[in-house]
């Protein structure tokens, strides 16, 4: 048998691994906006909703994708991405792209980001272990907005001058098929499952249309992963450009240049629910990783003033905060780390379960060591054996 000394043992080591683990898990993911007419990124911890710190980038930063060890900026003027390490917080490289990138995606796995250039009608792939490009895949008319799927097999690249989204097999590189979508897609996002794929289409606008409310004619299309075709369009009779959807995939939000607002969009019946009406023009938007909070990215019409990132209430769909950042921070993508980050911790994947299994030498019954669980994988604590007493 165990003796009251190893059990006493056991217990004083159990406890520190569980506290440890809930300081990793309580962990807040931390949010990175690009602020267009600044050159800056603001970074800002959602648990509090609170600037950490702001960090120079290129010139015209626009979009944003998080991994858990870096944050990539596209800078539309310098043709580049900046890469930042999560953990400083500082720039540690810069990756020369096609020509005015914008839309961002990171994969699953943090090893490859997708760069929609949307003046080269491409997508630069960059491999983030080199910070290289290592392919550049031709796309539709003016790529914008990127999206890749959670098991990484497959990127979405909306096309807003052809009206069509490009998928990219991310194993070849390579466009396997192009999808009819609405007028002027912009936005994109998949399920947390994969199973479907959203569309910001904006509508008739373009450079020589001005919206006006009776053209104000944008959708959101839905894309069968498995087919990779249209299975709904929802019209909005707005202008949306930035979407996401909570981390259970039962809402998609999207924001509203038209009429200033963020729509909540019900996913089972494809049917706008709720509509959060704002100060000012809204662009890129992003969730919570524990769908508590949306976050709003708001571009300010006022050169000389600060902008903010609007913070809404997910189960109520009501304002109640905001975080002050740069100036015209459009953020397009999904701008806020995913889940399971945190700067001290090595497993970058959210947690299982916490079990915590003794081994123990059948022979004599003492414990060996204990093994419990860290994203997908398992730490071990060894302890030696004890012996019997």
């Amino acid at each position: 048998m165990i003796s009251k000394q190893e059990l006493t043992k056991i217990s004083l080591v159990s406890s520190a691994m569980i506290l440890m683990l809930v300081n990793i898990v309580g962990a807040a993911p931390f949010a990175y906006v690009p602020n267009s007419m600044d050159n800056t990124t603001t970074i800002f911890d959602t648990a509090t909703n609170t600037v950490v710190t702001t960090v120079p980038v290129g010139h015209g930063p626009f979009g944003s994708a998080v991994s858990c060890t870096n944050a990539y900026v596209t800078n539309a003027d310098d043709y580049t991405v900046t890469v930042i390490d999560t953990k400083t917080n500082v720039p540690i490289a810069i990756v020369p792209v096609g020509a005015l990138p914008l839309g961002i995606a990171v994969t699953p796995d943090g090893k490859q980001v997708y760069v929609a250039n949307d003046l080269d009608n491409t997508t630069s792939v960059i491999d983030t272990c080199t910070n290289t490009v290592t392919a550049t895949v031709p796309v539709g008319g003016y790529p914008f907005g990127v999206a890749v799927t959670p098991d990484g097999t497959k990127t979405y690249v909306t096309n807003v001058h052809d009206g069509t989204v490009s998928v990219i097999d991310t194993a070849t590189n390579k466009v396997t098929t192009t999808v009819p979508v609405g007028s002027t897609p912009r936005g994109v996002v998949v399920s947390p499952d994969g199973t479907n794929v959203y569309v910001a289409n904006s509508g008739t606008y373009n450079s020589t249309t001005q919206i006006t409310s009776s053209n104000a004619d944008g959708t959101i299309s839905v894309i069968n992963a498995a087919n990779n075709m249209v299975s709904a369009t929802v019209p909005l009779y707005c202008e949306p450009v930035g979407i996401t959807i909570s981390p259970d995939g039962k809402q998609v939000y999207f924001t509203d240049d038209f009429y200033w607002g963020v729509g909540v969009m019900d996913t089972a019946t494809n049917t706008v629910t709720a509509a959060v009406y704002l100060v000012n023009m809204p662009y890129g938007i992003s969730v919570a990783p524990d769908g508590s909070e949306v976050y709003v990215a708001m571009p300010n019409n006022d050169y000389g003033a600060t902008a903010i990132v609007d913070v809404i209430n997910a189960a109520n769909n009501r304002e109640e905060g905001a975080v002050y950042v740069g100036r015209y921070p459009y953020s397009l993508g999904q701008f806020i780390q995913p889940a399971g980050c945190c700067p001290e911790c090595p497993y970058k994947k959210p947690h299982k379960p916490c079990e915590i299994t003794l081994i123990t030498d059948p022979s004599t019954q003492s414990v060996d060591l204990l093994k419990f669980p860290v994203g997908d994988d398992y730490m071990s604590f060894p302890l030696g054996k004890l012996g019997k007493h």
